[in-house]
């Protein structure tokens, strides 16, 4: 996700200065793209105002902001750090507070839309933070999204962001269960499409996923394994929220289910390989 973000900034006349774990693909992008190559994201945050990044997991990010060799070390006063990745809410609470206390203001602002929408520049983000901090930082958003969502203080881009991710895990998992259903019982794969896209049970889920599921290509676009995370953040905050969230407790299961049977690293449509496993049957066209 992050590549073609950067990417985009970089197009959009932006000088960007640019770090990443695997520093082959930094490096790739400053040649291509004559964006600065950084060493660490302390030397980012030396040449830069704004900081973005997108990261996996919340350790990443608590290593990438608050790490010896992090963002706070090199940051600068009335800078400003946007975390466009989705991580516990408490503890992106917690990096903003830290960076506070140093004079660098945070935007929790977590997006959707997987690679596709990376590429192409149409990201949604949801922002949490101080509104005078995101209408300052709304034109760099600008050339790697087209919809911008405040949602509110500290914390909120993320509780907007595990709220939607949680309706995607359960759609997902009624598709897996719905089309393994219809195959079994002798109905073809693309007729039960067709039948859901003209029904009260359309979704933009399905739509999107179901020709990747029918042609078997389960290249990731956003895997198993970040969405299980993302499940068990929803869960998280659910128990912190007393709000009981009984179907996505099940949903979290099959993610791991999948995940035990070697679909991790694929993308989370891959899932429907668990129930086609036990009944014997694909989904396919």
């Amino acid at each position: 996700m992050g590549y073609p973000m950067a990417r985009n900034l970089l197009r959009a006349g932006h000088e960007v200065a640019l770090w990443s774990h695997k520093s082959d693909k930094a490096r790739k992008l400053a040649a291509e793209e004559k964006g600065l190559f950084c060493d660490s994201p302390r030397q980012v945050a030396e040449n830069a105002d704004c900081i973005f990044l997108c990261v996996g997991d919340t350790a990443m990010a608590t290593e990438v902001i608050l790490g010896p060799e992090g963002i706070i070390q090199g940051a600068r006063p009335g800078g400003v750090v946007v975390d466009a990745s989705t991580i516990s809410l408490s503890q992106s609470r917690h990096i903003g507070r830290t960076l506070k206390s140093k004079g660098v203001d945070f935007l929790d602002a977590p997006c959707t839309g997987s690679t596709v929408g990376a590429n192409g520049g149409t990201l949604t983000f949801m922002v949490g933070g101080d509104p005078a901090v995101f209408e300052k930082t709304k034109p760099l958003f600008e050339p790697m999204g087209k919809r911008l969502y405040y949602c509110g203080g500290a914390g909120m881009g993320l509780q907007a962001k595990l709220a939607q991710n949680l309706v995607l895990s359960n759609i997902l998992m009624a598709f897996n269960e719905a089309m393994v259903l219809a195959t079994k019982g002798g109905v073809d794969p693309q007729l039960m499409l067709d039948i859901l896209d003209n029904s009260a049970a359309k979704s933009g889920l399905i739509s999107y996923k179901a020709p990747f599921v029918f042609r078997r290509d389960f290249t990731p676009n956003f895997s198993t394994k970040w969405m299980h995370k993302d499940v068990g953040l929803i869960l998280e905050s659910g128990k912190e929220l007393g709000v009981p969230l009984v179907l996505t407790s099940v949903t979290q299961q099959l993610f791991q289910t999948a995940i035990s049977a070697g679909y991790g690293d694929q993308d989370m449509c891959s899932t429907i390989n668990v129930l086609e496993d036990i009944v014997g049957i694909r989904v396919k066209s």
